[in-house]
């Protein structure tokens, strides 16, 4: 079954893109390092730490985010939106801290590879403010290769446990 994946288009204030990486791993051992919503840092390689604010990683659940020495940031303040075991779907949004990304929302799909079921697509998608000093394209250019790298360390991550079993 392929599971949607949902987008938002950006108002004129906004930006917004999406990444695609095909992983050699099955969706099933993917999944389950992209659902742990309070373990972001076991592949996002800017994050030093992430811990749970309330809930139990059900949606509305809240974390904290403390990114790595040399990141433009300390710290953000992240919701759960949404999560959908069933279809492959986290979606969550940044809602405070000291990164320059209001109104950011992203969502992260899994579909497996049809023609090849131990392969896994990942579409990660983003919705953010422009911030003022800034234009649509240095935004996009930011967000879009920090996406980039994290896909590319989630492969890593999830690659490396294959060949390990």
């Amino acid at each position: 079954m392929s599971s949607p994946h949902i987008t938002h288009g950006p108002s004129p204030q906004q930006c917004s893109s999406f990444q695609l990486k095909q992983i050699n791993a099955p969706i099933s051992l993917v999944w389950s390092i992209v659902r742990t919503f309070d373990k972001r840092q076991l592949y996002k390689r800017f994050i030093e730490s992430c811990s749970m604010i309330s809930g139990d990683g059900d949606i509305g659940s809240i974390r904290r985010v403390h990114y790595v020495s040399g990141f433009p940031s300390e710290m953000s303040i992240e919701r759960l939106e949404a999560f959908y075991d069933d279809i492959h779907l986290i979606s969550f949004s940044i809602i405070g801290g000291d990164l320059r990304l209001s109104n950011y929302n992203s969502n992260t799909t899994l579909h497996e590879k049809v023609d090849e079921p131990e392969k896994t697509i990942v579409v990660e998608s983003y919705r953010v403010d422009v911030p003022d000093g800034s234009t649509k394209d240095d935004t996009d250019y930011f967000v879009s290769n920090i996406i980039r790298w994290n896909l590319e360390s989630l492969a890593c991550v999830a690659e490396s446990m294959v060949s390990a079993s």
